[in-house]
């Protein structure tokens, strides 16, 4: 695996993502998979802890709802 590391910083969030992009098609089993894998989870702590998806409110998440829906 080339270079695989923790990601610490938002530097190295992008330097992963940008190998990702390089090698996305790789298949599992290869050297180039297995640091898609290794990457790709690590890229996922990072977005949890760094990034972290919440809740949305449930007034506007209703409203959205409504206006998928063409509703008033």
């Amino acid at each position: 695996m080339a270079n695989v590391k923790p990601i610490r910083t938002e530097a190295d969030y992008e330097a992963a993502m940008s190998r990702i992009e390089e090698i996305f098609d790789a298949k599992l089993g290869t050297p180039e998979g297995e640091e898609l894998d290794a990457l790709a989870n690590l890229v996922e702590l990072y977005e949890n802890e760094h990034e972290p998806i919440g809740y949305p409110d449930p007034v506007d998440a209703m409203k959205f709802r409504r206006e998928q829906e063409g509703l008033d």
